[in-house]
């Protein structure tokens, strides 16, 4: 009985039940403090003034996402179930959610347990800003996105895979081009690849660009081609974005009395 209601407290608010609905906009609202804090710990005329404070702040954090952690690993054989306990444990604690979360709190905990290099603890104060991809299990927005990105994935691959095909060869073919005229700009393929980034992406820096009558007309053609490729995983996604909003209007109406209008209970 206990289990089940703390299932029905940390799952996604799908139960109605007003706790659910606080518990999940706490721990949002605790998500976003916590990333701000980051940024305010970034400031050094705030740090040295409210650092303590931030410190504190953090503390406290961890030791919610802690809870919050210990909770759903408690009710893993409900939300992950398998054939044992031990095998709903691993499969919450490998899934997606789950590394984020034990991500979110983990850097925390390292330094206490195992002494190591003070420097590595810069890297480990990287994951703390991981809590923000926490903000996807409380928000139907970005559960949307990730659904519909899940959907299209094969799409999007095949979109990923020419995009890269198209890298490497306007790298090969500019470094050819121009690194006899600019051999200090092109001085690798390396280097033209960076060019190719730029002018695919549209994004153009100019530091640096093709002198030659023939690389112009390259990189004219080449930025040409990258509109069209950057706009693909755009459309692929709006048209899944769209087909899903369309299922549900269409679920919504299934649910209604096509003669009167009124709900079916």
């Amino acid at each position: 009985m206990i289990k089940k209601r703390i299932f029905e407290l940390v799952q996604k608010g799908s139960h109605g039940q007003k706790s659910n609905l606080i518990f999940d906009y706490s721990i949002l609202t605790l998500i976003v403090l916590s990333i701000v804090s980051i940024i305010l710990e970034s400031i050094p005329e705030i740090n040295n003034e409210f650092g303590n404070q931030l410190r504190t702040f953090n503390i406290f954090t961890v030791v919610i996402f802690t809870i919050e952690y210990l909770l759903r690993l408690y009710v893993c054989s409900l939300t992950h179930p398998s054939e044992s306990k031990l095998k709903s444990a691993l499969k919450f604690i490998f899934s997606g959610y789950g590394l984020i979360d034990l991500l979110a709190i983990l850097p925390f905990y390292i330094p206490m347990l195992i002494k190591i290099d003070l420097r590595f603890l810069r890297v480990l104060r990287l994951t703390r800003v991981l809590r923000i991809l926490k903000v996807n299990r409380y928000n139907n927005s970005l559960i949307l996105i990730w659904t519909v990105i899940k959907e299209k994935r094969s799409e999007l691959a095949v979109t990923g895979f020419v995009t890269f095909l198209l890298l490497i060869f306007a790298s090969f073919i500019i470094y050819y081009v121009e690194q006899p005229a600019q051999p200090e700009a092109f001085n690798s393929i390396l280097s033209a690849m960076w060019w190719a980034v730029a002018t695919l992406t549209t994004v153009g820096y100019g530091d640096i660009y093709p002198v030659t009558g023939l690389g112009k007309i390259i990189s004219g053609f080449i930025a040409l081609l990258g509109i069209g490729l950057v706009a693909l995983p755009t459309g692929i996604i709006s048209a899944g974005f769209i087909g899903r909003i369309d299922a549900k209007k269409l679920e919504t109406k299934s649910k209604n009395c096509p003669n009167c209008g009124e709900t079916i209970e």
